[in-house]
């Protein structure tokens, strides 16, 4: 079961005005599930996008990515996602699938091809089932509606075992600006940006290039800080969508208190989507927050901390609620921080002194350290004491679960 999550209320998912969504059972992989979306965006949209830095990236997304460079790219009319097949891993083509499903949307949708985006995710290295898209995308345009996010979500799941969608709404510059978010995400989580599919789209009127800094900024705090296995997708995509609806002037100035508010908020539900995925973790049964204090700079911060997150023996140790601490140490020492001076680090959880001065604190008790390890909540906090900067990373445990749900995966 995952790790304190529960099923968005649909209720909570407030409509963007200038985005409508529409889903279909398209049988791409199994039957009888939402497996494909489209997401219309109204005229004057724009849309930036952060991609998987995988060399093996999928179709769809060096497709996406030619859109989106393309002159007149601001001006996005769709997005189509389809579960089940990753359409990575099959060449040639792949590339044609990809564009053909863009071409077909763009006829039902009354825009170019080149205008709609395209993204896929589940198994990789299998056809494209293109003949399948087509003919559920009709479905998709008749069910396009605002408050349509909750089946949006569940239509982008793969081994998800809850929807994870978001909404927040934010006063800027004395205008009630709504932002609404979905992602899927449990198995091949790594930040390499990006680390799953998510989609967050808001009303306020902000420039193409705000726009792209304040998705960077969302993506570097939150999709950027989680890690399941160590594993980056060939699919990966983070997109951040402003239908310029809301009753205001355009954010054109990054060092405005306005943007600041509306980029702060926009981290703040991409975050709260980052936490959902981990603690949808494939197996997972712990939620872990890793808080790397007093370093000289975020980078060295950011290396300690996915040290521990990545480490398979500590995510076991915390499966089995062992408080074997030593592999968190050797951790750290093989983060790649040079010269890190092991005497002054001090290691807790929670609020139990685990290690100072190079080693075990005489004042620690073993009993201490496995109650807080039985707890499905756990905050790693270690104080490098070098410097005055910190990160925050999430992870979660690994688990026999883990093991049987990717053996079983295409079965």
């Amino acid at each position: 079961m995952p790790v304190n999550l529960v099923a968005p209320d649909p209720k909570s998912l407030l409509p963007v005005a200038g985005v409508a969504l529409g889903v279909a059972t398209a049988n791409i992989r199994k039957p009888g599930r939402k497996d494909l979306l489209v997401i219309r965006l109204d005229d004057g949209a724009k849309v930036a996008g952060v991609f998987t830095q995988n060399r093996f990236c999928a179709a769809p997304v060096v497709v996406a990515r030619e859109h989106l460079s393309a002159p007149g790219a601001g001006s996005m009319r769709a997005l189509v996602v389809n579960t089940g097949n990753a359409n990575a891993g099959t060449g040639r083509n792949g590339l044609a699938h990809a564009r053909q499903t863009c071409a077909d949307l763009a006829r039902l949708l009354g825009c170019t091809a080149e205008q709609v985006l395209p993204f896929s995710t589940g198994v990789i290295m299998e056809p494209l089932p293109v003949d399948r898209i087509a003919a559920g995308l009709p479905a998709c345009v008749a069910d396009l509606r605002a408050d349509n996010w909750f089946n949006a979500a569940q239509a982008i799941m793969t081994t998800d075992t809850l929807p994870k969608a978001v909404s927040q709404q934010v006063l800027i510059a004395n205008s009630t600006v709504t932002i609404t978010g979905i992602a899927k995400g449990a198995g091949m989580i790594h930040p390499d940006m990006a680390t799953m599919l998510g989609y967050i789209a808001t009303d306020a009127r902000v420039s193409l290039p705000l726009l792209k800094s304040a998705l960077a900024h969302a993506a570097k705090h939150s999709f950027n800080c989680i890690t399941v296995d160590g594993d980056t997708s060939t699919n990966d995509a983070f997109m951040l969508i402003a239908s310029g609806k809301a009753d205001m002037t355009e954010l054109n100035d990054a060092d405005s208190p306005a943007y600041r508010a509306l980029r702060d908020a926009v981290t703040q539900v991409a975050a709260r989507l980052a936490q959902a995925i981990v603690r949808d973790g494939e197996g997972a049964t712990k939620f872990i927050s890793i808080r790397v204090e007093g370093g000289r700079s975020e980078d060295e911060c950011r290396k300690v901390g996915f040290a521990i997150a990545h480490s398979p023996l500590v995510k076991t140790a915390f499966f089995a609620s062992d408080p074997n601490l030593g592999r968190i140490l050797a951790a750290i020492g093989y983060a790649g921080v040079g010269d890190l001076e092991v005497g002054k680090i001090e290691l807790y959880l929670d609020d139990v002194l685990v290690a100072r001065d190079g080693g075990r604190n005489p004042d620690y008790r073993e009993e201490d350290g496995q109650r807080v390890m039985r707890q499905s909540e756990i905050t790693v906090r270690v104080v490098l004491n070098r410097g005055g900067i910190s990160a925050t990373l999430w992870t979660c445990d690994l688990s026999h679960d883990y093991v049987s749900i990717n053996a079983d995966y295409r079965s």
